[in-house]
């Protein structure tokens, strides 16, 4: 894991060296162990590189790399799994008979060479973000990982190129300039994120996950107008797993998928530095992490975070899950004090502004690992490719079923659910929760029926999808001069072709919410910390087998990743994992009432709001009231606010 960056024909007023040791330095998070650059002077291009060694600590392993025949020069950052298996290929092809090391982008130059950039892109597992440079053909080439877990930023601004990992290091270029993008405000306001290829200022965009874009230097205006393209598509593989499906039996299909994890986590284990997992106790990590204690000698070092609201709680899940599997179990315990002393790091952390609540403990607990290890597994991915989510169920039990109901019953019902506020809901359900239906103990009644509330009246899939994909629901009515523009999400030509409308928002969910908030979320925490991550539920392979899975492998009756859990227990004992979903939130809506409130109370000022000039005032005082009243809890869209506000501080 490391940071690269670069720039082309930026006249700087001073040496680029100069400058790329800036933007370089601005990165030192993400390659505290080396850092390099090199330059083109011919084209005045310049690649800088930021080195985090994982793989081969010799300097062997340094970057930006050239190639042994001198043609290509490569800054990369990420981990390619298969680089042995490729080297063997070469080998077998008698490309090659000596290696200076053994790291993997010395094994990617070969490829290059001897393949093509295309042919090797679509031959790599792993994540990666490349800036290859062809100093034969004067063509730069920008490419991303299949999943999108590596970001990549890239844009023009007049004629000056940047590119890099993260917006803090093409900022440090004295040339930069930061003009807001306040139609990407409307995007962070409903997706608590600024999806790609959008980002928060002018000019500049996010490569998408799957992505390559080669752009030739040597004719500037040629290059300007170029644009990415797909090497890997995701809504191809959804619709093809879907027409070839898998037609094994239940225990077939259980054993295809518990290999196919053990290859994955196996070759994610590779490291010549200290590895370990985080650890919720829920399925996903638990599944990882009991699949790579199977694999292993030692006992596995997990991670957890934990808090004294039990309602947020899954420490003691994790930690039963550690015992059981023997691994060697750390935790920490969150208090509103520490998460605190994280919100003045957010800004920094990611550079633009991300609303997500749970990167507050997401950055905790990689700090807490960073302390023992070099490099975490993390669980990401089980709910998008196996059908977790709440809303996959909600759409089966309550989309189909309230289509039948005649609008004006579904609007009386909904104006029932909306009778009580989240908070009575909620005391209510404590106080009945003795004698309910196990199926009625949910965490955050009150909230979730407010929600069903919200989409009972509504009459199409997509608007069911959007409104519980949603923070704000009109985000560019609050805000001054901007537009919302098209994501995938919103454009139907972007949906792919599926069987039932739970496999199309798995197959959205994995394109918007997994790459552009969850891997966003904790590539950067982890980052910050010096902290590799890896998400070995997100190797390409995995996805593939996932869409080859029939919906009844995933969803059955009424129960989310039925295969996934199938697996897990084969290694855990049910009853350390059977209850309800709780995701890795904290209790912001308290938060915001105590010890956050003065904090949210000066950023939200009325006269603030009006001297900035980027947001009505008058609907976001509304709100806070509500909020701090306990009639209505609001966390999530205020919190969008309050970290747009908390990042236009830094600016």
């Amino acid at each position: 894991m490391c940071g690269l960056n670069g720039f082309f024909n930026t006249h700087v007023g001073c040496s680029a060296s100069s400058v790329i040791t800036k933007m370089n330095k601005a990165l030192d998070h993400r390659g505290p162990d080396d850092l390099g650059f090199w330059m083109d002077e011919n084209i005045s291009l310049v690649l800088g590189h930021r080195r985090l060694a994982i793989q081969d600590l010799s300097p062997a392993g340094a970057q930006p790399m050239h190639s042994a025949c001198g043609r290509y020069v490569l800054a990369f950052n990420g981990e390619i799994y298969n680089h042995l298996t490729l080297r063997e290929l070469l080998r077998k092809e008698g490309q090659l008979s000596s290696w200076r090391g053994h790291s993997d982008t010395e094994t990617m130059l070969a490829c290059f060479v001897n393949w093509g950039v295309e042919k090797t892109l679509k031959a790599m597992v792993g994540m990666f973000a490349i800036a290859l440079w062809d100093r034969q053909n004067k063509v730069l080439t920008l490419a991303k990982d299949r999943m999108g877990e590596k970001p990549l930023y890239w844009g023009w601004q007049g004629k000056s190129l940047y590119f890099g990992s993260e917006l803090k290091g093409l900022k440090a270029h004295p040339s930069f300039r930061t003009d807001i993008n306040r139609d990407a405000i409307t995007l962070l306001l409903r997706h608590s994120c600024i999806p790609a290829p959008y980002s928060i200022y002018q000019g500049i965009e996010k490569l998408r996950p799957g992505y390559w874009l080669q752009l030739p230097l040597a004719e500037p205006e040629k290059a300007k107008i170029a644009r990415p393209q797909a090497y890997w598509n995701f809504n191809e593989i959804v619709e093809s797993g879907l027409a070839t499906p898998f037609t094994g039996s239940p225990e077939q299909a259980i054993d295809t998928l518990e290999s196919a994890l053990m290859e994955s986590i196996g070759d994610q284990m590779l490291s010549d530095v200290p590895l370990g997992a985080f650890l919720s106790g829920g399925i996903d990590s638990s599944t990882v992490v009991a699949l790579m204690q199977a694999q292993s000698s030692r006992p596995v070092n997990t991670f957890t975070i934990g808090f004294n609201n039990a309602d947020y709680n899954e420490a003691t899940h994790a930690k039963a899950v550690a015992r059981h599997l023997g691994t060697e179990h750390n935790e920490i315990y969150m208090q509103p004090e520490d998460a605190l002393s994280v919100i003045p790091k957010l800004p920094s952390i990611y550079c633009e502004p991300f609303s997500d609540s749970s990167q507050i403990p997401t950055f905790l607990v990689s700090h807490l690992a960073r302390k023992h290890v070099t490099v975490a597994l993390s669980g990401d991915g089980g709910d998008e490719l196996f059908g977790g989510y709440n809303r996959y169920l909600m759409a089966q039990q309550v989309w189909n079923k309230s289509r039948k109901l005649p609008k004006p019953i579904r609007k009386i019902v909904a104006a029932g659910l909306t009778s009580l506020s989240p908070k009575n809901w909620d005391t209510l359900f404590n106080t009945l929760n003795p004698v309910l239906p196990k199926g009625f103990n949910i965490r955050t009644p009150g909230d979730k029926a407010h929600k069903l509330a919200g989409i009972l009246n509504i009459d199409s899939e997509y608007h069911f999808y959007q409104k519980l994909t949603s923070h704000w629901q009109h985000p560019a009515e609050l805000i001054i001069g901007a537009q919302e523009p098209e994501t995938l999400t919103s454009e139907s030509g972007c949906w792919p072709k599926t069987d039932s409308f739970q496999h199309a928002m798995m197959a959205m969910d994995a394109q918007t919410y997994m790459t552009d908030d969850i891997l966003v979320k904790v590539d950067r925490a982890a980052m910050a910390n010096s902290l590799e991550t890896r998400v070995p539920m997100l190797d390409h392979r995995i996805a593939e087998l996932a869409w080859r899975m029939p919906l009844d492998y995933k969803i059955r009756n009424g129960e989310g990743k039925w295969l996934l859990k199938q697996v897990l227990f084969r290694h855990v004992p049910r009853d350390l994992i059977e209850r309800p979903k709780m995701g890795f939130s904290i209790p912001l809506h308290e938060w915001l009432r105590t010890s956050l409130r003065d904090w949210a109370e000066s950023l939200l000022d009325e006269n603030l709001l009006l001297q900035q000039g980027y947001f009505h005032p008058e609907p976001i005082r509304i709100m806070w009231k509500e909020h701090l009243s306990g009639k209505y809890n609001h966390q999530y869209q205020l919190w969008d606010i309050l970290m747009f506000q908390s990042w236009l501080e830094t600016q």
